[in-house]
């Protein structure tokens, strides 16, 4: 008896795809996140708050300042800073794949990053006035922008520092 070919048969999967996959994939988090009702979200934000102040005080470090409003704004920050690193690394692969020769205006490369940094947390926040107890605030908004440029400026710092690596690694093998 012949097997049926499966849909997956010559389907290859380029290390490009997968990161592409990975931002997607993250970007449904953070909505997930958004849909969760309130209740469930202070919940889940109270035993983050929990956990932190017992980490501190077994560190002997006082937990008093640390509030679960904090937890929730640096979860946020976090989160988008994330999304600033894989969208980045996104925008570096898709900016590779045009090739060396090919020329185009700065705006014109940087507006789908800018394009993503407003939109997606205006989406975000968005869901949340569908979602039970939860509203939409602008200053999470702020936050989240914040935290995915902190992330694209990480990136680019990263790619910075590893590409100056990978060229003075390349150049020392190259007079041995």
């Amino acid at each position: 008896m012949t097997e049926k070919p499966s849909i997956w048969a010559g389907v290859r999967l380029e290390p490009a795809h997968i990161w592409h996959i990975l931002l997607a994939v993250w970007i449904l988090v953070m909505f997930g996140h958004s849909m969760t009702p309130a209740d469930l979200s202070s919940k889940e934000s109270g035993s983050v708050l929990a956990f932190l102040c017992s980490m501190l005080e077994g560190a002997g470090i006082g937990s008093s300042w640390l509030t679960e409003h904090l937890v929730r704004k640096t979860a946020h920050f976090c989160e988008y800073g994330v999304f600033g690193l894989l969208l980045m690394k996104n925008f570096y692969l898709l900016q590779g794949r045009r090739g060396r020769g090919y020329r185009q205006s700065l705006t014109a490369r940087f507006c789908p990053l800018v394009l993503a940094v407003l939109a997606v947390p205006f989406l975000d926040e968005t869901i949340q006035s569908f979602s039970p107890g939860r509203s939409p605030q602008i200053g999470d908004v702020w936050l989240d922008m914040a935290g995915a440029c902190c992330g694209l400026l990480a990136a680019a710092v990263l790619k910075r520092l590893w590409g100056s690596y990978g060229h003075s690694r390349r150049r020392r093998r190259r007079f041995r």
